[in-house]
């Protein structure tokens, strides 16, 4: 794809619709006058080459509402220049005195860089994980296996109810752990674990189906949904328009601490004003004291929360989203709290 980048794509317009912030972007205090793209950068760790708080590149970039849609103008062996006067970032070729000229590049679409390492998230970006009751009630159900087998796996076939006529490919999976709210306890929906990918061969009722592949045995009560088509990730960090007052409920893979580049379900959704891009501060939980004073009164003490880290929400759903740990300085844990930055 011929892609056609100009300076001066970035000069005019600012981040629409996005909340004004209270001061300038400020300039990482070891940051180079350029940088080369090589293969495995991202939007994200660009920019915190500049930047003290590399979430704030689009400000920096100057993007528009149509360009932050789709952000990917960057590709490998092209040079960002640092203007520090802003800041600014550019893209372009230095000639002469620093001047930049406009290029053409011919490059994938595929090959632009990303916002964030699509390593960590990809597995998360097409498959149903939260699931409600409406959905769940929607879902196709697996009611027998063939030659009545237990389990099932990649080429065997399967018999399903509720199979749409109009959808060959669907995905496999089994209702798990309910997402609780730790604040209210109320049931938020239910996370799925992921089976496979089955292929409709002949539509009936049941419906009949091959496995595709298979992550885990597929077995009868297991669910079947309408697969998703894969989504390039083209959105940029923003902060949400509106506070957001949520928690982390979970970690991936069931453990209750985790770090930096890992995924975190957190309780707020597009409910809450929560999108793609959205970029949420991580707050510890200090916990409480009770002081006991020379007579011997007590008084309690909730302490304030401290700010140690920055989420990245990449997946949303209704009441829950999904969020890649951009930045910590210590342990991520179930229970911390999640902000506006």
């Amino acid at each position: 794809m011929t892609r056609i980048i100009f300076p001066l794509l970035f000069s005019v317009a600012t981040l629409l619709g996005t909340p004004a912030l209270a001061a300038p972007a400020a300039i990482a205090d070891d940051a180079p006058d350029s940088h080369t793209v090589v293969r495995g950068d991202t939007l994200w760790g660009i920019s915190g080459k500049f930047l003290k708080e590399p979430w704030r590149w689009p400000e920096v970039w100057r993007l528009n509402r149509d360009q932050i849609r789709n952000p990917h103008l960057i590709y490998p062996g092209q040079i960002i220049v640092l203007d520090r006067s802003g800041p600014y970032l550019s893209i372009g070729r230095r000639v002469g005195d620093q001047k930049l000229q406009p290029q053409v590049y011919n490059e994938d679409l595929k090959d632009a860089v990303t916002s964030i390492p699509m390593q960590d998230i990809e597995p998360f970006l097409t498959k149903p994980l939260v699931l409600d009751e409406a959905r769940l009630a929607d879902a196709g159900t697996v009611v027998a296996t063939e030659t009545s087998r237990v389990f099932m796996g990649p080429g065997d076939t399967i018999f399903a109810k509720n199979i749409r006529d109009d959808q060959k490919v669907w995905q496999v999976l089994r209702p798990a752990k309910p997402l609780v709210d730790p604040v209210t306890r109320e049931v938020l929906g239910y996370e799925a674990a992921y089976l496979g990918a089955a292929r409709v061969t002949e539509n009936g009722t049941p419906a009949t189906l091959e496995i595709l592949s298979a992550v885990e045995e597929i077995g009868t009560g297991d669910r079947l949904l309408a697969s998703d088509r894969p989504e390039v990730f083209s959105f940029v960090p923003h902060p949400p328009a509106a506070d957001v007052a949520g928690r982390l409920i979970g970690i991936y893979r069931g453990v209750s601490e985790t770090g930096r580049n890992h995924v975190v379900t957190l309780n707020v959704g597009a409910r809450e004003g929560v999108d793609r891009g959205t970029v949420l501060a991580l707050h510890r939980n200090r916990g409480s004291v009770v002081y006991k004073d020379d007579d011997g009164n007590k008084e309690a003490y909730a302490l304030p929360e401290k700010r140690y880290g920055l989420a990245f929400v990449f997946r949303v759903f209704d009441r829950v989203s999904y969020a890649l740990v951009m930045e910590t300085d210590g342990q991520v844990t179930v229970g911390d709290s999640v902000h506006k930055p």
